[in-house]
């Protein structure tokens, strides 16, 4: 999600104000399949995949593959921000400021593979 313009305030604000997006983004803590993120957060299956595809869309998860030896790999799920920001430019529209955390090595392989996997 680096380098990418940052979400619609609107889409962060309809996440944030979801109170099944804000128990899968505390489950989010570490990387998690969306079972494991239903079962910790305490919200359906069916609508965990959905509340994951709106903290996607408002850039407030960041999505991993997980490859298996099997060969079915499987995406996970982990909260990716330290701090969302409503800010208001110069009293003419409000915006939004994502704090994200530092990206280690592995991250940037993460992202690296997940954009080969949009190629392929």
């Amino acid at each position: 999600m680096r380098g990418e313009q940052e979400p619609d305030l609107s889409a962060v604000l309809s996440a944030l104000d979801d109170e099944d997006c804000r128990a899968i983004l505390l489950a989010a803590d570490e990387p998690r399949s969306t079972q494991e993120l239903a079962e910790r957060a305490g919200v359906p299956q069916s609508t965990t995949y959905r509340k994951v595809d709106k903290l996607r869309e408002a850039k407030l998860v960041e999505e991993r593959t997980e490859i298996r030896a099997d060969g079915k790999h499987t995406s996970t799920y982990r909260t990716d921000f330290d701090a969302v920001r409503v800010v208001l430019e110069e009293f003419e529209r409000f915006d939004v400021e994502i704090e994200r955390p530092e990206r280690t090595p592995e991250t940037q392989l993460a992202d690296l593979w997940r954009e080969v996997r949009k190629e392929t």
